[in-house]
């Protein structure tokens, strides 16, 4: 059995390049004598297409083009992922088995996810049984994404789904599973995913294919990687996560290919390459080409517009410094020097000192003091960035971190000023990690040379907004910051569960968790964060603006609230 799977990259919603680009795939499956061609999880409209769904004819076009792409299938069987409509009513999310110019069956997924990021309940009904089928002799099962990463075997919630698709197919003599998928990435998830296929697949004794989407729509980012892992349990095949071959298709040999190991990256050039691929994502499907970045000096926009010039090229990335009489000589220096490496194409300079004494004296008896003086600073250069972008079509990068965003440590229409703040997801002690890890390994994303000065790194970090001010003067040291907010957050932990598990000061526990909901109405209004954690601010963490969350305001009285105004 001759397996290949496409690596394919759609676009939401262009169904005429997203079905050329399968086209093209099972050309190639044919040139390569493959029995199977194995295409992601909706391939033919992107995931996930949302609201698109609702719109009027939009499910009709897909399941025209998965005829189209049956017309082409001839002797190879092509599993290819669209929406369809039910008779019953409704829609399910499917995946066609192609062949001899029709479709043969109809895989429906039956779990449907409705958590973190996911809302496919919003959409979809389940499927009320396994899709099976021969090929050639060989009996074929086909699922789709949750159906396998859920089963109960590798640690699937039976109180979340009452089903167990693996195990039904398993017990009706599947030989080969074939699973499209298509699943955000997560620091850790691939190597996660490799262990779980090879105990499916040693549980039932039965061979496993899985192929994954490739690339980035809004907040999610997909890796592309693809297994194929035979009945006792060897792995035949693993596509590493954002691999830079970018092939079409890889075909596999399942009865000759010999057993290999699963490559993993260290979770700071995941990190790195996850964010490379969603700048490009998002700037290209966007119909855009440029991006504009404010240049501090410090750390979070060196490392943002490290990743925007590896994305798109230098060349095509707009580097503005914008210093005031707070700003450093050292952090100026930084800036010029990260420019340079970078190779951006254009690099501004433009000092925002008299502006600033403009607004300050149009206040008149306004007070304009301490963090609203601030505020007016962040805001101008955000003024400065959005004209700059207007004018060039460019799109803004925002540079700040998710420490920041967590605690409201940033300024509304202001420094969050953009249209993807691509270091949302990314604590600050992990900015200088991959700052770190990208200097020792620049080629590892394009790049021929280190980029980031090492001061940028090593000084203490400042928003440069007022006279020798450092970030500890307003917050915890990062170190105790992320730590917090890791359990807080990434692992929802409550506030006595973390004051239980940690030896940081109760106090400052209960310090950060109540910044961190007062912030809410901040991310509310937040560019898009792309998902690198397991719970990224954004739509996977719904939170109220409007709330009261008791077990998080006490001593409230003795304590003055922290500005959420900043």
């Amino acid at each position: 059995m001759r397996i290949a799977l496409a690596q394919l990259d759609p676009v939401i919603g262009d169904l005429d390049a997203n079905v050329d680009a399968i086209l093209a795939a099972v050309a190639e499956a044919h040139a390569a004598s493959a029995d199977v061609l194995l295409c992601a999880e909706l391939a033919v409209c992107g995931y996930p297409p949302r609201d698109l769904l609702l719109r009027e004819g939009f499910v009709e076009a897909c399941e025209r083009a998965v005829h189209r792409i049956a017309i082409e299938s001839g002797d190879c069987c092509t599993i290819v992922g669209a929406p369809r409509r039910l008779e019953s009513g409704g829609l399910a999310n499917s995946a066609f088995v192609c062949r001899d110019g029709a479709v043969q069956a109809v895989a429906d997924k039956q779990l449907l996810p409705g958590y973190d990021v996911f809302d496919e309940d919003r959409y979809f009904r389940p499927g009320q049984r396994a899709c099976e089928c021969r090929l050639d002799g060989v009996h074929l099962g086909v699922l789709l994404c949750e159906d396998a990463w859920q089963a109960r075997d590798i640690g699937g919630d039976p109180d979340r789904y009452p089903v167990n698709p693996v195990a039904d197919l398993a017990a009706a003599g599947v030989e080969l599973l074939l699973v499209p998928s298509a699943s955000p990435f997560v620091v850790g998830k691939h190597a996660r995913h490799a262990s779980e296929l090879v105990r499916l697949a040693s549980r039932h004794e039965l061979s496993v294919a899985v192929v994954n989407q490739r690339g980035a729509n809004d907040d999610l980012i997909f890796n592309g990687e693809a297994f194929v892992v035979d009945a006792q349990g060897r792995t035949r095949f693993a596509r590493g996560e954002f691999d830079s071959r970018r092939s079409t298709i890889d075909v596999i040999d399942l009865d000759d290919a010999a057993e290999v190991e699963v490559a993993e990256l260290v979770d700071d050039e995941a990190r790195s390459r996850a964010l490379v691929e969603s700048v490009d994502g998002y700037v290209r499907k966007t119909g855009h080409s440029e991006i504009v970045i404010g240049l501090s000096g410090g750390i979070d926009s060196a490392l943002a517009a490290t990743i925007a010039a590896a994305a798109i090229g230098g060349e095509r990335v707009t580097g503005v410094l914008m210093p005031s009489r707070f700003s450093s000589q050292g952090s100026l220096d930084d800036a010029r020097s990260l420019a340079a490496n970078l190779g951006l194409g254009d690099v501004l300079e433009l000092p925002i000192g008299a502006l600033h004494d403009e607004v300050l004296r149009s206040l008149g008896d306004q007070d304009a003091t301490g963090v609203t003086d601030q505020n007016i600073q962040a805001r101008l250069r955000g003024l400065l960035l959005m004209a700059i972008a207007n004018e060039r079509g460019a799109l803004v990068v925002a540079t700040g971190n998710k420490s920041e965003l967590g605690v409201g440590y940033s300024t509304l229409y202001g420094d969050m000023n953009g249209a993807l703040a691509v270091l949302g997801d990314i604590y600050k002690t992990d900015a200088y990690s991959m700052a770190e890890w990208i200097n020792a390994n620049p080629e590892s994303i394009g790049l021929a040379s280190p980029p980031i000065p090492v001061e940028s790194i090593t000084k203490p970090p400042s928003a440069e907004l007022a006279e020798d001010q450092l970030d500890e003067d307003s917050l915890p040291p990062y170190e105790v910051l992320d730590d917090v907010l890791r359990r807080l957050v990434d692992d929802e932990r409550s506030v006595a569960e973390v004051i239980t598990d940690v030896d940081h000061e109760p106090a400052i526990v209960h310090r950060i968790a109540r910044m961190l909901d007062l912030a809410q109405f901040k991310r509310e209004q937040a560019a898009v964060i792309p998902k690198t954690t397991p719970r990224a601010f954004g739509r996977g963490r719904p939170w109220p603006i409007v709330s009261r969350d008791g077990s998080r305001i006490q001593e409230q009285a003795a304590r003055p609230s922290p500005d959420p105004s900043l």
